[in-house]
């Protein structure tokens, strides 16, 4: 086989740790469902796994060939959303998979890239959008009422301030640059040009996730997870954001039985009226010291895993923090 070696643009978070919660046995067929710059993949590939990766990115598609071309056969690559995972399995008479590992998030790929928008680091259109279709940035900021904004800014971006925020950017309207709205952030926060940790931050994160459905994907992959994984397989999935690592938290608490008893934040439940579908999660994983020091990027990472169990998939159940209110307060 050709060279799988890392690509130097990209340093997968918790590369080792992924790899060693997926349990990988040479010749297994696992999916990486959020392929990005292909870290991850090229990871598994090298553990002996026949890899299916899935993005909705077309660009992240188009520059994965030539590692398709590398990996002799043992690459196969989707454009899609990974909420809909196993329906694109199925289309490709693929029923049943040995692991899936999910990246949650922007890529380095895509925050790099000026012409994106998702970065205010260098000016570019008020885009974000993953799969470059749809309402972008700008579109939204500048038809959305100040209420709406506020909102979203507080329960994605955990800004305090997101009524000021809000005021500010529809005062400022029409926007149609990164920098335009980094600057506005800034004036209505009263941050000082060249004072440590930008204040426009919060803000850039909380409208990439909502223009993107990010927390709704989530819980949509989660559940095509477990409808794909075969009895033994293995979920691995690494976030970034609070409100991500509580979803999946929240999702493998449940699914393994783990909820019944209930805790401060909600009432006691009645037992399962389903089987546990997954085993109890191993301890959660966050990066060492090195790492971090390495790539800054991992310092808010947090990997969960989980090992599938032989019962049936929960049909039609609601799931754990899919609603924003509820993974806001859990």
């Amino acid at each position: 086989m050709s060279d799988l070696s890392r690509d130097p643009r990209h340093d997968p978070v918790l590369r080792e740790e992924v790899v060693a919660a997926l349990a990988i046995v040479a010749g297994e067929r696992h999916v990486d469902a959020t392929f990005g710059a292909g870290g991850y993949t090229r990871a598994m590939i090298e553990a002996g796994a026949e890899v299916i990766a899935c993005d909705r990115d077309p660009d992240a598609i188009a520059e994965g060939a030539a590692l398709v071309q590398s990996a002799g056969g043992r690459l196969t690559l989707i454009h899609g959303r990974f909420g809909e995972i196993d329906r694109l399995l199925a289309e490709r008479g693929i029923e049943a998979v040995d692991g899936i590992t999910f990246d949650i998030g922007v890529s380095s790929m895509q925050l790099d890239r000026g012409e994106r928008g998702f970065s205010f680091q260098s000016d570019g259109p008020l885009d974000m959008r993953m799969a470059q279709e749809g309402e972008s940035a700008a579109e939204w900021l500048n038809r959305a009422d100040e209420e709406e904004i506020a909102d979203i800014l507080y329960h994605y971006g955990d800004e305090r301030q997101s009524r000021r925020v809000a005021r500010a950017i529809v005062a400022a309207r029409p926007l149609s640059r990164t920098g335009e709205l980094a600057t506005v952030i800034r004036k209505a926060l009263r941050h000082p040009p060249g004072a440590p940790k930008d204040p426009a931050t919060k803000s850039f994160q909380a409208i990439r996730i909502h223009i993107n459905r990010e927390l709704d994907e989530l819980a949509e992959g989660l559940a095509a997870a477990e409808r794909v994984l075969r009895p033994g397989g293995r979920l691995a999935v690494v976030s970034f954001h609070s409100t991500e690592d509580r979803i999946v938290k929240n999702f493998l608490r449940e699914r393994s039985g783990g909820d019944a008893a209930g805790s401060r934040h909600r009432p006691a439940r009645p037992a399962l009226a389903q089987a546990a579908t997954f085993e109890p999660p191993a301890r959660k994983v966050r990066p060492g010291k090195a790492e971090e020091a390495r790539n800054p990027r991992a310092r808010s990472a947090t990997l969960r895993s989980a090992v599938r169990t032989a019962a049936p998939a929960w049909p039609g159940t609601p799931m754990p923090g899919h609603s924003t209110k509820e993974a806001m307060s859990c």
